[in-house]
């Protein structure tokens, strides 16, 4: 008698443990589950690069005051130099005013084979 019940509520307690764990695992897979879990990691990985980046950074800046101490370049910059200045590039009045054209070039060749 013992023994039936002793096996009666081990089959029952076995059969809620599986019931509930794949009730879990049948939620884990619902899409909703799997955008959230998808978003999470997505947002786990943004962290991560942007700690990257930032040591990265952080390295970089060190590494360059290392460099500009090496080779001298923090040095007291001379006020009567002149200041280097760059110049941007901007498209002419002419090229702007008229359409987009190819531009042929002035080229002539004496092979004939170049049209074969």
């Amino acid at each position: 008698m013992f023994r039936r019940t002793f096996w009666f509520t081990a089959g029952a307690a076995a059969g809620v443990w599986a019931t509930t764990k794949v009730n879990r695992k049948i939620k884990q897979l619902t899409p909703e589950s799997l955008a959230a879990q998808a978003a999470d990691k997505a947002i786990e990985t943004g962290h991560k690069l942007k700690d990257f980046a930032l040591d990265v950074r952080d390295n970089m800046v060190r590494r360059e005051a290392e460099l500009g101490g090496a080779l001298g370049l923090e040095a007291p910059v001379d006020p009567d130099l002149p200041v280097q200045r760059h110049y941007a590039v901007e498209a002419s009045a002419e090229s702007a005013a008229r359409p987009a054209t190819y531009r042929t070039l002035p080229y002539k060749s004496n092979n004939r084979n170049e049209d074969h």
